[in-house]
């Protein structure tokens, strides 16, 4: 019988004819060996966090929650070994216990191992030296398409790394991870207001110089340029409590509810007031000299938090040096559709600084340093249309811009955009898949339309 299973925001709905839990590597290799039993496609799902479909399947969906051990935690080595079904969180609580954290301690926690290892993910708060995820990624296993076992690593097969770091789970399904990572961190963040048409490349070339690492919120014609640094004590660390209740629940229940509960003529007042309550709460933060946490705490768990308080988002990355630019250029385009459709975003805009990094195949600062945009909504059931015609105009618009798109992170993306953005890495990884998989049985209907 069918089993029906949904995406974290509830955009992505997929009805596999087998759903299945494995709990050893055994099993993982019986299901991709059996064909008449368990249909392709095959797609191992994590905590399905992402935007797009890459996880669905008609076929078969493996649930890697069955497989979350861990198998080394090595102090002196620096490396954490884990089964791919770990989520980020737990590991980091596992690692923390021993003074240790990962070098990139992404804010969305629920990531599991096996996903960080073969998609691609940001953040920049953490992105001292790489922001993506899997540029940590030292050595992974995986299970072929065939149900044969395979590894990559610095000391086996290392030219495979930047692809299976790349592979989306199109190469197998991925079992067993290794990380770098080092010991327990306290970091410091600051923030400081800006009115958006007074930024300008050089001021955001000299923070860039002067921190560690930079993400910049914008609300309406304000931007919040958000520091992180290293620290040495504990400072206000209970705002870091109050940012992952935002984060994990106020800040999109909030936004929902003013956008489904207002009366119709007063919505977009009630929003403004809202959006002006948000930019007091960042000017209090810059007064009050912002605040510092353990670093592995800038996590969050989104895994009870109720449907009513989940949001969405896109990601494209842009040039770090025409970023100014582009964000003004975004305001106007937001404004605009707002006058054209009565659509606009009920949470901030995020951007975020990654420096350059090839360490995957599909790196989307591949090229250089980017600084991306980030639309980020909390759709209810009066604006879920809304969302999605704006999601497609924004993906024209930051594609005209030489934009990049995360094929996990960036809805309704299309074959146009992806080989207009990797060009010939998008063929060259295109050409592995099929080599490794040439009957496509990891091959779902979303990629699919994507290979090049």
């Amino acid at each position: 019988m069918a089993s029906t299973v949904s995406s974290y925001d509830g955009s992505i709905v997929s009805t596999p004819q087998q759903l299945v839990r494995p709990e050893s590597v055994a099993e993982l290799q019986e299901i991709l060996k059996r064909r008449d039993r368990y249909p392709g496609p095959v797609r191992a799902m994590g905590s399905f966090h992402s935007l797009t479909p890459c996880a669905a399947s008609p076929g078969t969906i493996v649930d890697m929650k069955g497989l979350k051990a861990i198998v080394a935690i090595d102090s002196q080595a620096m490396t954490f070994t884990a089964q791919a079904g770990l989520q980020m969180f737990e590991a980091a609580d596992a690692l923390r216990q021993q003074h240790l954290q990962f070098m990139l301690n992404i804010e969305i926690g629920n990531m599991t191992l096996g996903s960080a290892a073969c998609c691609h993910t940001k953040d920049a708060l953490d992105g001292v030296a790489f922001g993506q995820v899997n540029s940590y990624v030292i050595g992974v296993k995986w299970v072929s398409p065939d149900g044969t076992l395979e590894e990559a690593s610095a000391q086996r097969n290392p030219d495979l790394l930047p692809f299976i770091r790349g592979s989306y789970g199109l190469a197998g399904i991925v079992y067993e991870v290794t990380f770098r990572i080092k010991p327990l961190e306290i970091v410091r963040f600051d923030y400081h207001l800006h009115d958006v048409a007074a930024l300008t490349q050089e001021a955001i070339s000299q923070v860039i110089a002067s921190n560690d690492s930079m993400v910049c919120w914008t609300i309406g014609r304000k931007a919040i340029i958000q520091t992180r640094n290293r620290a040495t004590e504990l400072r206000h660390e209970f705002l870091a409590e109050a940012r992952r209740f935002g984060w994990s629940f106020l800040a999109a229940y909030s936004g929902r509810f003013l956008r489904q509960h207002s009366p119709a003529a007063v919505t977009d007042v009630v929003e403004d007031i809202g959006a002006g309550v948000e930019l007091g709460f960042y000017q209090l933060l810059s007064v009050s000299g912002g605040f510092t946490l353990y670093n592995p705490d800038k996590m969050v768990n989104y895994s009870k938090t109720p449907q009513s308080a989940r949001y969405a988002f896109t990601f494209w990355a842009f040039p770090r040096g025409e970023w100014v630019r582009n964000l003004n250029d975004y305001v106007a385009f937001a404004e605009n559709h707002f006058a054209m459709h009565g659509f606009r975003c009920n949470m901030p805009l995020g951007s975020y600084f990654i420096r350059q990094d090839d360490s995957s195949l599909l790196s989307y600062t591949h090229d250089g340093d980017v600084i991306s945009l980030d639309p980020i909504h909390a759709p209810g059931t009066g604006d879920k249309t809304g969302w999605e015609t704006f999601l497609r105009a924004f993906n024209e618009w930051a594609a005209a811009r030489g934009g990049v798109p995360l094929l996990n992170q960036s809805p309704f993306v299309k074959k146009a955009h992806v080989v207009a953005a990797y060009g010939d890495r998008w063929k060259k990884l295109s050409d592995w898949i099929r080599s490794v998989d040439p009957d496509g049985r990891m091959l779902n209907p979303f990629f699919a339309e994507l290979l090049a």
